[in-house]
């Protein structure tokens, strides 16, 4: 057992996050997809607008397009010259007279104001020329009821930059500007696994036949799923037993096809815990041990590709503590930013409010310690009432993360560092 009087420190979090980063080069990988499917992909490229948006002046609205000069006052009547709709192109408006017009058609030239339907009341006399006549009820300004073209993305503007992650509303922006297709960021290939001979899988032994000192696996489901809404892809390789040549074998396995391997459990310094010493043997461990509450036992390090892939260097590895809250809130601290990072992310940090803490924490810890919490009806932060890394009700339970520096305590009232969890789990 090693003797704690020569550990080394414990590794303040800013510190193992800046490393960890220096480590997550982007991947040099990049594909052509179809802008359907970009949904949470990482832009390898900008995405720069051939045209403008809208292409021409257009109507905002339903009515009737005017000069406004030749409505001076409520009352006028004109002739309606032309009706014109989305997707037409209409004449030069002669003066005095007014087109009929509907949302998003263009104005034709010589008009610079759109009457709404509602303001205006198209007359059963006709004009002299037998056509409709129109009775403008409100006196327009120029502009108005008038979408400008280029008002929204200008010819050769960038629309969307290298290292975005793209949503809803940027693939929209990245059709609408006439890209079928974007260069993206590969996905990160993750090999996961956990390790544990005390771990049971859901469906393999029922609940009254668990052996006395067996857990269901449950960080497995969890880890699965935030790589995924992370957009890598996974293979899980299921639960390693705890020994040695095992987790040598996996490891070496994992190393061979995968960009990352992230592991879950055998990273503390127990006599059963192997992965730390099978990474050791297989590469190098860069990072271990964090001042962080709860997950002090993370690792990171790489494994080294074995002799048939030469020349391509090494996997990353990640390791997690075994207790599920300390595997979930690592992930998201640490392991979150650094699959951003991989992917060509520009950004990673979370967006952190500041909240106020309607609980107490009346002993500091020496850890920077992410409490769970969540917001109450008054607007405040209420405190899981269990805060043990092995309690993952507290992690369903809620809605937030308060990050609280070491060595402090909190009062009712203070304000505090809330990260939504809305915000690691998009």
């Amino acid at each position: 057992m090693p003797d704690p009087a020569r550990r080394p420190p414990l590794i303040p979090l800013d510190d193992a996050l800046a490393r960890l980063l220096a480590h997550a080069r982007p991947l040099e990988r990049t594909e052509q997809i179809s802008t359907f499917d970009a949904d949470g992909r990482v832009l390898a490229q900008d995405v720069v607008s051939p045209l403008r948006v809208p292409p021409n002046d257009n109507s905002a609205m339903d009515g009737y397009a005017v000069r406004a000069a030749d409505v001076t006052a409520p009352g006028v009547e004109l002739p309606v010259s032309q009706r014109i709709a989305a997707g037409q192109a209409g004449t030069p408006l002669v003066a005095g007279t007014a087109a009929r017009i509907f949302t998003g058609a263009p104005l034709p030239a010589g008009a610079d104001a759109v009457v709404m339907q509602e303001d205006a009341e198209a007359l059963d006399t006709k004009a002299s020329d037998g056509g409709e006549r129109a009775r403008i009820q409100a006196v327009p300004a120029a502009g108005q009821w008038v979408r400008q073209a280029g008002e929204d993305v200008a010819q050769g503007a960038a629309v969307l930059r290298a290292g975005q992650r793209i949503g809803p509303a940027g693939m929209g922006l990245a059709a609408g500007v006439g890209q079928a297709t974007l260069a993206v960021h590969a996905r990160p290939h993750v090999a996961l696994f956990s390790t544990g001979d005390e771990l049971v899988m859901p469906g393999d032994v029922a609940p009254q036949s668990m052996k006395p000192g067996s857990i269901y696996n449950s960080n497995r489901f969890f880890l699965r799923a935030l790589l995924q809404r992370l957009g890598c892809m996974v293979t899980d390789l299921g639960i390693v037993p705890d020994n040695r040549s095992a987790t040598l074998a996996a490891l070496q396995s994992a190393a061979e096809a995968h960009d990352l391997i992230l592991t879950s459990g055998g990273v503390s310094v127990g006599e059963e815990d192997h992965v730390k010493p099978a990474v050791e043997q297989l590469g190098a461990l860069d990072l271990w041990q964090i001042a962080l509450k709860p997950g002090k036992p993370f690792a990171y390090g790489h494994v080294r590709r074995g002799e048939q892939q030469a020349g391509v260097g090494a996997a990353h590895f990640i390791g997690l503590p075994g207790n599920p809250v300390s595997s979930f809130v690592t992930f998201l601290v640490l392991v979150r930013p650094f699959l951003l990072k991989l992917q060509g992310a520009a950004h990673w940090a979370p967006a952190v409010q500041m909240a106020r803490a309607d609980f107490a924490v009346t002993r500091a810890d020496k850890r920077r310690e992410f409490l769970r919490v969540r917001r109450n009806a008054q607007g405040g932060l209420d405190l899981f009432g269990n805060q043990s890394s092995g309690v993952l009700t507290s992690m369903h339970w809620a809605d937030g993360l308060v990050d609280n520096p070491a060595g402090t305590t909190i009062a009712p009232g203070d304000t505090v560092r809330f990260i939504p969890m809305a915000e690691v789990l998009k």
